[in-house]
Order: C-alpha cells, then sequence, then structure tokens
C-alpha cells in the first residue's frame, strides 16, 4: 500500500524558508511522478511544483526562482525547498504521487498526503 507522509510545515515570518518533506512508503519512486500542491483557506487547489521519474522539473510561475523540488532515494523522500516565503503562501501543503504519466492535475494523483501547514505572517 503507498503512503504519503508530509512533515516540516509551520509558521515563519515573511522572508522566510521552510522545506517540507514527503516520506515515501509502498512503491518504487523512479517509476512514479511526484509533485506537492496546495490549498489556501476559502481559495481552490493550486499546483506548486512537479517532478518527473527522471528527475526534470517544472514549477508554477508564482514560486518559481523560491521553490525547489527535489527528492532523495536513498532516504525515500520527496523536498520542497521554500525560500522567500509571502503571505500568499500560507496554505496547507499536500505531496502527491503517481505512476507516470501521471493524471492532469495532482489532487487527482492515485497517491496524495494528509497535507502540512504552512503559516507565513507579515
Amino acid at each position: 500500500q503507498v503512503q504519503l507522509a508530509e512533515s516540516g510545515g509551520g509558521s515563519v515570518q515573511a522572508g522566510g524558508s521552510l522545506r517540507l518533506s514527503c516520506e515515501i512508503s509502498g512503491y518504487t519512486r523512479r517509476r512514479y511522478c511526484m509533485g506537492w500542491f496546495r490549498q489556501a483557506p476559502g481559495k481552490g487547489r493550486e499546483e506548486v511544483a512537479y517532478m518527473d521519474m527522471d528527475g526534470s522539473t517544472r514549477y508554477e510561475d508564482y514560486v518559481k526562482g523560491r521553490f525547489t523540488i527535489s527528492r532523495d532515494d536513498a532516504k525515500n523522500i520527496l523536498y520542497l525547498q521554500m525560500e522567500s516565503l509571502n503571505v500568499e503562501d500560507t496554505a496547507m501543503y499536500y505531496c502527491a504521487g503517481d505512476p507516470c504519466p501521471p493524471p492532469s492535475r495532482m489532487w487527482e494523483y492515485n497517491y496524495v498526503g494528509q497535507g502540512t501547514q504552512v503559516t507565513v505572517s507579515s
């Protein structure tokens, strides 16, 4: 059974940094496409960052240059390094995975974690 477990969220002031982790169990990541998406209170879900099984990445414009998605195959962990955070980044962040090619939206992936809350204050 595939399971994803996020951690690393918390409260930070604007301009600060956080690193989210997604511990993966139950499958071989190398054959899966992975990503992070978020949902702020009262707003819709939005994708943040994506990594293909070959390691290629894609970022949404609103996080490009500030966020970095990466993975540690030895530890079975997917990361999201977040820099220069602003209040608009406040949201619940979710890790998602699916065999490649995945569905068009990350929240439609077969495997989604429970989320970790990120709160940025001004």
